[in-house]
């Protein structure tokens, strides 16, 4: 396997060569990683190096190299679980253990020989349902918000009652909205309303 700029010149069973850049590059600490950039694809691990290795001041270049524990930064994981079961299936197939790193430490995950670890599935349970519930207040209307009239403009939501919804349309009329015939609208991203469904309470203007 070559890396690197340079072309090299020889066959694969004679990589990493001295006066090369080619090889598998592993690193002797994490802060170097960190400070060489990869920290920010989120994920990093511990590999087996074996048949040519050079060594270098910050780590190594070996000829061949396979993963023996992969660390996912806790802030990199996907947030719903099937978006998370999608990415552990593409890494479990490298048949290493898995952990998930955190401030507190890290967390095991799954382990090649006994299948996923509860603690790391507890983890990822709570950290989705904080993800739920947080999505879950952003879609709670609230005053301030801002409602798609379609058809005649936006409103802003003045007051949020059990069952009606009291908006402000182009600063002028007050309008009441019955609260569960507005909608979010996954697409675009905010509150819509179908205008027929309005009625108005009174033609008060606001000063």
């Amino acid at each position: 396997m070559s890396i690197g700029r340079a072309k090299a010149r020889h066959t694969v069973n004679e990589t990493p060569q001295m006066k090369c850049t080619c090889g598998v590059y592993a690193a002797k600490s994490l802060e170097h990683l960190r400070a060489m950039g990869y920290w920010r694809y989120g994920i990093y691990g511990e590999v087996n190096l074996w048949g040519i290795v050079v060594e270098h001041e910050l780590g190594w270049r070996a000829q061949f190299a396979y993963p023996k524990a992969l660390f996912l930064r806790h802030d990199a994981f996907p947030f719903t679980l099937a978006a998370i079961q999608s990415r552990l299936r593409t890494l479990i197939a490298y048949r290493a253990d898995i952990f998930v790193t955190d401030p507190k430490g890290d967390i095991p995950l799954w382990a090649n020989d006994s299948g996923y670890d509860s603690a790391g599935l507890d983890y990822l349970v709570k950290r989705s349902k904080q993800y739920y519930d947080r999505r879950r207040q952003e879609r709670t209307l609230k005053k301030g918000d801002r409602v798609a009239m379609l058809g005649v403009g936006l409103a802003v939501v003045e007051r949020v009652e059990d069952k009606d919804v009291h908006v402000v349309l182009r600063n002028q009329c007050m309008l009441r909205v019955p609260r569960n015939h507005v909608v979010w609208d996954h697409q675009n991203m905010r509150w819509e309303v179908k205008f027929a469904s309005i009625f108005q309470t009174n033609a008060e203007r606001i000063s």
